[in-house]
């Protein structure tokens, strides 16, 4: 079930670095670098922070494709 995100692409538009996303949000670079790359599902409340930070909808960033396993 992954979990697809344009977090990138919005940080890239606010002018800021993994290390600046991660202190706005209150998580580590590393944290940043995982839910780019895919590898890192956020917390609700972590994906809201992001949200937040980027002024734009969860849904704008976060988007869930299902495999279809998942629709068996």
């Amino acid at each position: 079930m992954p979990l697809l995100n344009q977090l990138k692409e919005y940080r890239i538009r606010l002018g800021v670095n993994q290390t600046e996303m991660g202190k706005l949000a209150g998580v580590s670079r590393q944290t940043i670098s995982l839910i780019e790359r895919g590898d890192y599902s956020p917390s609700v409340t972590l994906a809201l922070k992001l949200a937040k930070i980027c002024n734009v909808s969860v849904e704008d960033i976060f988007s869930y494709e299902e495999d279809e396993e998942d629709e068996k």
